[in-house]
């Protein structure tokens, strides 16, 4: 495991305290409502109501990790608004990003384990976010209270045991152009930017190709191909995505 840093001090959103009335708990569940949390899938708005008023809303810059590997589970957060991604330190200290965690998704769910475990990844903020924090104790009562959360939990652990399966089996089956289109597409889905021309995503080469294990360079080189294609348009940090379908069909049929 690599070297851990200590962890950034969150600042904190005075206006989205519990009990403030700036923005009550019913107004943070508002902004859920885009997303549809999986996390509270198939409870009563009071119930939601309930559960997110026992939250903390934090406010995270971007790039602050929030969780860290090997430290203990002593919360559950849901993501509000901005994104984050799951990572892991290799023994030389390279980042390896896992999963991407758009608004609406939870991540720290160790938490809510019976004996007290350790996060088995890192977790950092990769735009300004504002999250929901529930600590331990809280998570494990409202659990007790609401058993959905648990049925909820399990049908998330499964898609990220899915997510895991479908990669394993990518790197064993699939050439590099075609990992990468899979990460793109599935990218677009989770996080992307509905816009005129297409799906945008904020996504830079070095987090393409830790993603679809391959290289900075050959994530590059066929951005830049498909970009010649017109399957996409490459710019700084940014990738836009004219019809994902389009680009699996199109790296599917080469």
């Amino acid at each position: 495991m690599g070297t851990q840093s200590p962890p950034r001090a969150h600042i904190q959103l005075p206006l989205l305290r519990k009990g403030t009335i700036t923005m009550p708990a019913s107004s943070v569940t508002t902004l859920l409502r885009d997303f549809k949390p999986r996390f509270l899938e198939g409870l009563a708005a009071a119930d939601v109501n309930a559960i997110v008023a026992a939250a903390t809303p934090r406010r995270f810059p971007a790039d602050s990790v929030v969780a860290h590997e090997g430290y203990p589970a002593e919360h559950l957060y849901m993501v509000v608004q901005g994104r984050a991604r799951y990572f892991c330190l290799t023994p030389d200290g390279k980042k390896i990003v896992l999963f991407w965690i758009p608004p609406g998704e939870i991540f720290g769910a160790a938490a809510m384990l019976l004996n007290p475990a350790d996060y088995l990844v890192s977790t950092e903020t990769a735009k300004n976010s504002l999250v929901l924090a529930w600590d331990r104790a809280t998570i494990r009562r409202l659990a007790g209270r609401y058993p959905r959360l648990i049925d909820n939990l399990f049908l998330i652990s499964f898609d990220y045991l899915t997510a895991y399966r479908a990669l394993q089996m990518s790197l064993v089956c699939h050439t590099a152009g075609q990992r990468v289109a899979q990460v793109l597409a599935s990218l677009a889905m989770g996080m992307g930017h509905k816009v005129p021309e297409g799906v945008e995503l904020d996504v830079r080469n070095e987090e393409l190709a830790n993603a679809a294990n391959v290289t900075p360079f050959t994530a590059s080189r066929l951005l830049s191909e498909w970009h010649r294609n017109g399957v996409v348009v490459k710019g700084r940090g940014k990738v836009l995505l004219r019809s994902p379908e389009r680009l699996l069909r199109h790296e599917l049929a080469g």
